[in-house]
């Protein structure tokens, strides 16, 4: 099964790391992504409040978890969804990963992926044995249709937002197909020089679910990435299927994570403050870049800066061997896809004291 995936891009980074580790002042990986900074208090209080679990949970997540979750949503401006119109997922990666799989796809059904995208989805199209098309142009894809297309906006790696006539059209587009649309919304509330826009808006979807599944995440927003909390939310009939499926593989997120994930969304405070502390990480590291001779494209949302020298510059891995000579390390934009070979994506997840040193090194290019 394993020779049906591409290999482990992060592995390619070995020998930069430790190049970039050898640097004086250490390492400032700036790569994955991680968050840093603590996990707010209201999580942690909720998830030891519900530490005495013994029982199993239930797939379908908890009444107070998905409520939290339905209620997130339409803070943020989405359609009214049911109760059965949501799933809390083990991180979203997992649902990215095994969702082609989940919902029947395999031999012959095409997927369409960005022409820039997460790697995830790559690869569970590859994990059905589908195959894919990278483009971000409806007119490319031709005659043929899609069993499922992918929309990630606010985008990774690139930060770049779409506007709301380009997803309706996409949505549109993909009802008169038949074709399943998933919108990674992982990146909605890190925004910075735009206002991102979630496909089950009614000014997109049409006051309408049907065909659509959206993709959120609470690792970046509340510091939960070692929680793996996230949830899909969207059309009945593809909720109800996928939660078919995951009962009988046990895809069940435990229950005390349930109670943290629900304190997590309903709590508004730790997210503006997280925010905050990503636009001054944001802010120091992009001048520190455009000091140093680099270009930063996009990134008008996300946790990364899509940086380039352009096309006389080096291309991707020449660009990561430069930063990895100052202690940093970055991401290539190969992982991403052909079209990111002159770019690098530079996390601004690390603390204060490594951004700061980060552009301190910058500052002697």
């Amino acid at each position: 099964m394993s020779s049906r995936l591409p290999d482990f891009p992060w592995d390619q980074l070995t020998g930069s790391k430790e190049r970039a580790g050898r640097h004086a002042g250490g390492l400032v990986d700036l790569s994955i992504g991680t968050p840093v900074d603590p996990t707010p208090m209201v999580v942690r209080e909720a998830l030891a409040a519900a530490a005495d679990w013994p029982g199993y949970p239930t797939t379908i997540g908890t009444v107070e978890t998905r409520q939290a979750c339905v209620d997130w949503l339409a803070g943020h401006g989405t359609i009214g969804l049911g109760l059965d119109q949501v799933l809390p997922l083990i991180g979203s990666k997992e649902l990215v990963a095994s969702l082609a799989l989940h919902l029947g796809l395999g031999p012959g059904d095409l997927v369409v992926l960005p022409e820039l995208a997460y790697p995830t989805y790559e690869v569970g199209a590859a994990l059905a044995g589908a195959r894919t098309l990278a483009t971000d142009s409806l007119t490319a894809i031709g005659p043929e249709t899609p069993r499922l297309l992918w929309l990630n906006s606010p985008s990774n790696p690139t930060g770049r937002v779409l506007p709301v006539e380009h997803l309706r059209k996409v949505v549109d587009w993909c009802r008169e197909r038949g074709t399943i649309l998933v919108s990674d919304e992982c990146y909605l509330e890190c925004a910075w020089d735009a206002a991102p826009v979630s496909v089950l808006d009614p000014e997109v979807c049409g006051g309408s679910a049907d065909g659509i599944l959206v993709v959120h995440s609470l690792s970046k927003r509340s510091n939960l990435a070692g929680y793996r909390c996230g949830f899909v939310a969207g059309d009945t009939a593809l909720i109800g299927e996928l939660l078919a499926v995951r009962k009988n593989l046990g895809l069940i997120v435990p229950g005390p994570q349930q109670a943290a994930m629900a304190a997590a969304l309903r709590d508004t405070e730790h997210a503006r403050a997280q925010h905050a502390v990503y636009a001054a990480r944001r802010a120091v590291l992009k001048e520190a870049l455009q000091g140093a001779g680099y270009t930063v494209e996009h990134s008008e949302a996300s946790l990364y800066l899509w940086t380039t020298k352009g096309p006389d510059g080096p291309d991707c891995w020449g660009l990561v061997a430069e930063f990895a000579e100052l202690g940093i390390l970055v991401a290539p934009g190969d992982f991403y896809g052909a079209a990111g070979r002159r770019h690098v994506r530079v996390a601004f997840t690390a603390t204060d004291e490594r951004i700061a040193a980060a552009a301190r090194r910058l500052a002697t290019v």
